[in-house]
C-alpha cells in the first residue's frame, strides 16, 4: 500500500495526538488496513481490568463515531480514564477512547447551563467552567474521569441534599448501535433520557451533555480528628449542619478525620500541600510493621493523629472538593438507605478488627441526595455512601468478601464503576425501573453490539 506524504504526514500527527492514550481513529486504522496490525493491551487505572481489544479508536466527531460503531467488531465499550474497578471496559471488540471529543460546546448566561463533550475530564471542565464563571453544584473526590464515564456510572461527592453527577444533567446527545444519535431530555425522548443518566455505556455511546451549573462560588473547607465512635454519633447532624461532609476512618485506630465544605465570601487561602499520598504510605509502614499487634498500632496511629489541630482552607468549589490520588487502589462502593449507614459501618470496623484484616486505607462514608434516573444506585432514596479499599498490588477478594454481605444485609447498592459480585437477579430486586431498562436497551441495541460479557450477566442476556 502506498501513501502519498502529505497524507502520511496527515496520519502521523493524528497518531502522535493520540500516543497517551494509545487510541487510533477509526479512519487511520483502515488507511492501514493492509499493514500488519498492531494489538494494543489496555489496563485501567488500577491494573486490576485488562482486555486486548481487536481495534481501538479515538472519534473525533460524530461521523466518525457513526462509522466505527455501525462498521467495527462487537463488542464496543468506550473508555474514559479507567477509573471503574468493575469490568464495564473489557472488551475483544472495538474499543473507543472519546478523548478526541472533549471541551466545552457552549454555556449559556442566563440559565447557566452548559453543554459539554463526553470525553471531557473532569478537572479540565471545572477549569473551562470557572473561566466562564460556573461551576457543578458539586463534584467527585478525583476529577480524572471523562465527563460521560462519571454519568455512565452516576459518579458522585457528598452533600445530604446534593445528588451525583448525572442528576445535573438536563439534556444528552446519545449514538445508538445503528448510528442515529437521539436527542435526549425530560420531554423529548423522556424515557430514554431517563434510562441513559446512568446506563454503564449500555444503550449507546453518549457524545455530549447539557449540565446544569450555577455561578462561580467559594467553600471553606474545615478537617478535625475525633473518635469514630463520637463522629458517627454526630453524624446526622452533621450531614444536615454542612453542605459538604464527609469522613474517613483509618482502621486499627479508633479515630475518623472529619471534613466539611461550606459556601462563603471570604478570601481564598494558599493551597496546601497534598500530603494524603504520603499519609498513606506512612499508614502501609505501619501495617508492615505492626500488623502483629494490633493494640501497638492503634496507639501509634491514636498518638500520631491525637496531635493533629483542625485545619481551614478557603478556595473555589473545585478545587476545595476535588483532588489527585497516586497511591493505586481497587475499591468496592455501596449505597445504603442514609439511616443504615452508622450502624452499617461499625459492623464493618468490627469484622476489620475482629478478623485482624490486612488493611491501611481509611473507610470512607459519604452521603448523596435521591435522584430519578432508573439505575442510579441513588434512585429515589436518600443515601449514605461507604467505600472500602485494597492496595492495588494486594488481593481484595478476601476483605471485600467479608465486606460485602454487610453491605447487602442493610440493603445496599453497588456503585456501578466499583467492584461487587451481584448478579441479574440482585440488581433486579435493588431497582424499581429495572425491566424498564432491560426494555429501553432490547429496544435500542436489540443485538448486544454495547454489552461485554460481564454486562450481559449483569442484565441477563443470554449468548
Amino acid at each position: 500500500m502506498m501513501l502519498s506524504r502529505r497524507r502520511l504526514l496527515h496520519y502521523a500527527a493524528s497518531a502522535s495526538a493520540l500516543a497517551a492514550t494509545g487510541a487510533i481513529p477509526g479512519y487511520v486504522a483502515s488507511a492501514f488496513a493492509g499493514e500488519e496490525k498492531r494489538v494494543i493491551p489496555w489496563k485501567n487505572w488500577s491494573g486490576g481490568q485488562s482486555c486486548t481489544p481487536a481495534m481501538r479508536a479515538a472519534p473525533a466527531s460524530e461521523a466518525e463515531l457513526a462509522d466505527i460503531v455501525t462498521g467495527s467488531a462487537a463488542p464496543v465499550r468506550a473508555v474514559g480514564a479507567g477509573h471503574s474497578f468493575s469490568p464495564l471496559v473489557p472488551t475483544e471488540g472495538t474499543l473507543l477512547s472519546l478523548d478526541r471529543m472533549s471541551g466545552i460546546v457552549s454555556h449559556d448566561a442566563a440559565t447557566h447551563r452548559a453543554t459539554i463533550r463526553a470525553g471531557t475530564r473532569l478537572g479540565a471542565m471545572a477549569a473551562e467552567l470557572a473561566d466562564r464563571g460556573l461551576a457543578l453544584d458539586n463534584m467527585p473526590d478525583i476529577n480524572k474521569q471523562t465527563v460521560a464515564g462519571a454519568i455512565a456510572t452516576a459518579t458522585h461527592g457528598t452533600g445530604a441534599e446534593l445528588g451525583s453527577l448525572s442528576s445535573f444533567v438536563t439534556d444528552l446527545r446519545l449514538m445508538t448501535a445503528s448510528g442515529e444519535t437521539l436527542a435526549c431530555n425530560a420531554e423529548t425522548n423522556a424515557e430514554i433520557f431517563d434510562a441513559a443518566r446512568v446506563s454503564v455505556g449500555a444503550l449507546g455511546i453518549v457524545t455530549q451533555v447539557t449540565m446544569q451549573a450555577r455561578p462561580l462560588y467559594k467553600l471553606k473547607r474545615r478537617t478535625w480528628i475525633v473518635p469514630v465512635e463520637e463522629m458517627l454519633e454526630a453524624a446526622p447532624e452533621l450531614w444536615k449542619k454542612h453542605r459538604n461532609f464527609e469522613f474517613y476512618y483509618v482502621p486499627y485506630s479508633g479515630m475518623a478525620i472529619g471534613i466539611t465544605n461550606d459556601e462563603t465570601d471570604e478570601a481564598e487561602t494558599p493551597e496546601p500541600v497534598n500530603e494524603d499520598d504520603e499519609g498513606l504510605r506512612q499508614l502501609q509502614q505501619l501495617q508492615e510493621w505492626l500488623g502483629w499487634s494490633p493494640a501497638t498500632r492503634r496507639w501509634l496511629i491514636q498518638t500520631l493523629m491525637g496531635g493533629m489541630e483542625p485545619e481551614e482552607r478557603v478556595d473555589y468549589s473545585h478545587k476545595t472538593l476535588s483532588a489527585e490520588r497516586n497511591v493505586r487502589f481497587n475499591e468496592m462502593e455501596y449505597h445504603l438507605p442514609r439511616e443504615a449507614g452508622p450502624q452499617a459501618l461499625r459492623e464493618i470496623i468490627d469484622a476489620i478488627e475482629a478478623n485482624n484484616v490486612e488493611v491501611f486505607f481509611p473507610i470512607e462514608f459519604r452521603t448523596t441526595a435521591p435522584d430519578e434516573a432508573w439505575l442510579s444506585p441513588f434512585y429515589r432514596r436518600e443515601s449514605c455512601s461507604i467505600a472500602v479499599h485494597r492496595y492495588h498490588e494486594e488481593d481484595y477478594t478476601p476483605y471485600f468478601s467479608l465486606i460485602e454481605p454487610i453491605f447487602r444485609k442493610h440493603d445496599g447498592r453497588p456503585h456501578w464503576g466499583k467492584l461487587n459480585t451481584l448478579k441479574a437477579d440482585d440488581f433486579a430486586a435493588l431497582y424499581p425501573r429495572w425491566n424498564d431498562f432491560l426494555e429501553v436497551r432490547a429496544g435500542l441495541d436489540p443485538e448486544g453490539k454495547f454489552l461485554n460479557p460481564y454486562l450481559k450477566d449483569v442484565f441477563g442476556v443470554m449468548t
